[in-house]
Order: C-alpha cells, then sequence, then structure tokens
C-alpha cells in the first residue's frame, strides 16, 4: 500500500504563506497520512503510547445535499479546493494531516516535542486563517461560477497524556498508527455542533491555550438549549466537559501576523516581500475554469 504524501518541495506550499512558516522545520511539512512522526514506530507493532495531543476535525457543511446541486466532477472541485486549502494552513502552522475523510480532513496539532500551549495556539491560528479564507475569498470565487452556501464547521479538542492512547489501528499496510481517545472522538462531535463556517472547541483547549475569555462562549449560550453546554458527561462520576464557540473573527484581528484594512476589513499578512491579501487565493483560482454546474 502506498501512502499519499503532501510535502512542501514536491507539490509546494504557496509562496504567499511562506512567511507564515517560521519555526516550522521542513521535516514537519513532508508528511505521510496516517502517520504521525513521532508515533511512526509503532506502525507494524503491537505497541502502544500515551501522549498529549490536539485533534481537529474539519468538515464540509451539509456536503450530501450538494449531490441534489451541482455535478460529481463540480463536487471533487468543492471538495478538493476545500480540503488543499486546509492542508497548506494546517502544514504551515506545524500540524500533521492524519486523515482525508470525504468532504473532510483530520489533523493532528502538538506531539513530543511540542508543549501543550504551543500546539493549542497553532491549532487555533490555522482553524482561524482557514475559515476566513472559506467565508470569504472562497465564497467570492464559488459564486462567481455559480456555487453558493458552501460552509465549514471544525471541532478541536486537546487530550493530556493519561487521556491519548497512540497504537496502530488495522492489519499489515491496511493501516494506521493513530489515537484512541475521547478527546479525539469529542473533536469530531464537536463540529456537528458548530455553526456554518464556525469552530467549536473543547474546555481543554481553553486551558492550555490560555486564551482570553472574550474569545469564547459556551454553545448553550448561542443555542439558548442548556443541554449544549456539555458534549460529553458521566454524571456519576461527576464529570462534566464543556464545549465552546470559539470567535475566531475577534481571534483573528490579534494575530501578530496579520494586517486588517481598515476600510474594506480585509486582512493581508505581514511580509517583508508580498502584500496579497489572499494568500489562499490561488488555491482556489486553479480549479477556477472548472466550477461549473
Amino acid at each position: 500500500m502506498s501512502y499519499q504524501t503532501f510535502s512542501a518541495s514536491e507539490n509546494g506550499i504557496l509562496p504567499s504563506l511562506q512567511d507564515l512558516m517560521i519555526q516550522v522545520p521542513e521535516r514537519k511539512l513532508n508528511q505521510r497520512l496516517g502517520l504521525h512522526p513521532d508515533f511512526a514506530h509503532l506502525k507494524g507493532t503491537e505497541n502502544i503510547e500515551d501522549s498529549a495531543i490536539v485533534s481537529m476535525f474539519i468538515d464540509i457543511k451539509g456536503s450530501t445535499n450538494l449531490f441534489k446541486k451541482y455535478s460529481n466532477p463540480t463536487i471533487v472541485i468543492i471538495q478538493n479546493t476545500i480540503q488543499r486549502a486546509a492542508i497548506h494552513t494546517c502544514l504551515i502552522f506545524g500540524g500533521y494531516v492524519h486523515r482525508l475523510q470525504g468532504d473532510g480532513a483530520f489533523v493532528y496539532f502538538g506531539g513530543k516535542e511540542i508543549n501543550l500551549e504551543t500546539a493549542s495556539k497553532n491549532a487555533l491560528k490555522a482553524a482561524t486563517i482557514f475559515t476566513y479564507f472559506v467565508k470569504n475569498d472562497l465564497k467570492e470565487l464559488f459564486l462567481e461560477q455559480g456555487i453558493e452556501k458552501i460552509f465549514t464547521r471544525i471541532g478541536i479538542d486537546l487530550g493530556y497524556d493519561e487521556d491519548v492512547t497512540w497504537a496502530m489501528a488495522g492489519t499489515g499496510e491496511i493501516s494506521e498508527v493513530t489515537t484512541f481517545s475521547l478527546h479525539t472522538s469529542l473533536a469530531s462531535k464537536m463540529q456537528s455542533y458548530a455553526e456554518s463556517n464556525g469552530i467549536v472547541i473543547g474546555e481543554n483547549m481553553v486551558t492550555e491555550s490560555k486564551i482570553s475569555d472574550d474569545f469564547y462562549s459556551t454553545v448553550a449560550s448561542r443555542t439558548m438549549n442548556n443541554a449544549d453546554r456539555y458534549i460529553f458527561q458521566i454524571p456519576e462520576e461527576s464529570f462534566r466537559y464543556t464545549q465552546y464557540d470559539f470567535r475566531w473573527d475577534k481571534y483573528l484581528k490579534t494575530l501578530d501576523f496579520v494586517v486588517t484594512d481598515p476600510y474594506t476589513g480585509r486582512i493581508s499578512i505581514k511580509s517583508k516581500t508580498l502584500n496579497n491579501p489572499t494568500y489562499l487565493k490561488p488555491i482556489a483560482e486553479t480549479n477556477k475554469p472548472y466550477l461549473n454546474k
């Protein structure tokens, strides 16, 4: 079985994203699906390891309904555009693309050499930049081709060492090294609670990222349903785990590499050589001629 590889050297990180790649080693840009480098040695073994990680699930909202409106080739372009944008963005923030799941992606942030605060913040930055792109630049490009109402949803959670077990799932080459963790499962579940182009995070993410309370609020406060406050409960153990809406639009303006145009509200990346505000736009423009119903 051959693994699909995403690497800066083979496919190229977009030139307009290069300035964000500070402190991201080249080895972290050369990846194989289903094989986080810190745990690759578990492949082909029955060994297990406990190690903390941040899990992120990215999903296209209502993707099944796209088949009511668009042809299969058009849906291929829609999904590929979004997935490739997610891959590029996550890579430059130190993410590990673990799996492409139909219309979405599953990404890890962190590892044995990365502290939890850094891993958490990298995940939030990646999710913020990606969501901004989907809500703004990608929306405009799709609308030009008659494609509308494309939204993503993201769930992110963090599991501590004692909460995450790494092991090989499957057998032989029909396998991957993955996590067995409540918090990996919760990240997937949280994205289903996110609003259109929204991001939901678990309370461990709030704790470790040390973000201001201006940047999050309980999901229940949005839905007005108190049952949505906790994403998971074990009442007999008095365990209740809270999920939060992450206010990425406010967080975006605090990032030190972002400049916001006071007149248009558009963002651009601080750069010595580049001043292109639509730094992910080339991914969509590559497919633009084929975005037809």
